[in-house]
């Protein structure tokens, strides 16, 4: 099964993120993985307009702490939108299973307490090399893939009050 480009996307389809805000929260664990999700994630958000003044990075210890370093911005920042960015790679336990599920489930229920966009950019990778392809490697950049999906939903959000 071919894996796309997660940093190929028709950039006029993207609105502009001159006035949005953003929250990024970065698990420190598989930091070599998840500080290029970071760099590509602020670099889209830059290029489609975002300063360095309305883009927020923090860092929580490892990717299962991801929900609840969302919600801190929920609740402590003015940002339009979360993402979070993580790395879980499968081992010889259920422990991935386990990560991977509370991680996912806990991005959902944020969106729906919150009302707001929290993206998903966690990596869910068999072995190391699959993550380094989706961190800038041969298949893109997951943090490029999320921004733009923050930066549509935040637009999304906003015309629903036009």
């Amino acid at each position: 099964m071919a894996t796309k480009d997660l940093s190929q996307y028709d950039i006029e389809s993207v609105p502009s993120a001159e006035n949005m805000r953003f929250g990024i929260v970065v698990a420190e664990w598989n930091f070599e993985i998840t500080s290029a999700l970071a760099n590509g994630a602020v670099n889209t958000l830059k290029k489609h307009g975002a300063t360095d003044e309305n883009i927020r990075v923090k860092y929580v210890p490892g990717t299962f702490e991801l929900p609840l370093g969302a919600q801190y911005f929920a609740e402590m920042e003015n940002v339009d939108a979360i993402i979070l960015l993580g790395c879980v790679i499968q081992g010889e336990t259920r422990h991935f299973d386990y990560i991977c599920d509370g991680v996912t489930q806990g991005t959902i229920d944020l969106n729906l307490k919150y009302n707001k966009p929290f993206i998903f950019g966690v990596l869910t990778t068999n072995d190391e090399q699959q993550a380094k392809d989706r961190a800038g490697g041969k298949h893109g950049n997951k943090g490029d893939e999320a921004a733009v999906t923050a930066i549509k939903m935040v637009h999304l959000k906003q015309n629903f009050s036009d």
